[in-house]
């Protein structure tokens, strides 16, 4: 289904806004980017401390809040 060109040159109220936010605050971006950057780009755990970490846990009980009779 093609659509008009009075259609295609639609922008919503949302695409409009954010146009205008970037266009206010260049930055914000590279603001985005550095944020995510702190939280969730990590590197990647060698083997041997994946293999520690796996070593050293305890194992956990099915049911955390019975008591062992």
């Amino acid at each position: 289904m093609k659509l008009s060109k009075q259609h295609s040159m639609y922008e919503s109220d949302h695409t409009l806004f954010i146009k205008q936010l970037k266009e206010k605050n260049p930055g914000i971006e590279q603001g985005q980017r550095e944020g995510r950057a702190l939280l969730w780009d990590k590197d990647t755990t060698p083997l041997s401390e994946q293999e520690r970490v796996r070593a050293s846990t305890v194992k956990q009980q099915a049911y955390v809040y019975q008591n062992k009779l």
